[in-house]
């Protein structure tokens, strides 16, 4: 299950372009109270046994960016976070294509063994790919429960 905050239209797209390319860190700060009372409104039930658990950038693209969105996301949150899962750097997933990116392997390793319900938070869903690869590797692992929350579905 997926819960998103915003849907994509071309002002979303303008701002989600200047915080996460053009390294504007502090334009997040606008999604917070939305994305704040939206997960409350969502999860509300499920908080107190689950953990959220940020997509993590690669190495590489934390470098770049500076910044990982979807944990920045993830700290406005009143939840216990765990940092779990690595990425292998590869394209950007927004330079993909649908196809390339439902097909493509799962750039993630788990970190951890988790025992708790994860609600795994993420910036944006286009395909759920990223999305589906991280519960996979999870539900695998172990994990009794993965839901999904994005800020923005596209």
């Amino acid at each position: 299950m997926n819960q998103s905050v915003f849907l994509y239209n071309p002002a979303i797209k303008e701002m989600i372009s200047k915080w996460k390319y053009r390294g504007d860190y502090c334009l997040g700060d606008i999604f917070k109270e939305s994305f704040v009372q939206t997960f409350k409104t969502a999860f509300g039930n499920e908080i107190n046994d689950s953990i959220v658990v940020p997509i993590p950038l690669s190495d590489e693209r934390l470098l770049e960016r500076g910044f990982n969105q979807s944990a920045m996301l993830a700290d406005y949150l009143q939840v216990e976070k765990k940092e779990i899962l690595t990425r292998i750097h590869g394209e950007k997933q927004s330079k993909k294509t649908r196809i390339e990116r439902i097909s493509a392997r799962n750039p993630f390793s788990l970190n951890a063994v988790v025992s708790n319900k994860v609600i795994l938070i993420d910036d944006i869903y286009t395909t759920g790919a990223t999305l589906r690869h991280a519960a996979t590797l999870l539900q695998e692992a172990g994990c009794p429960k993965v839901s999904s929350f994005t800020l923005i579905r596209g």
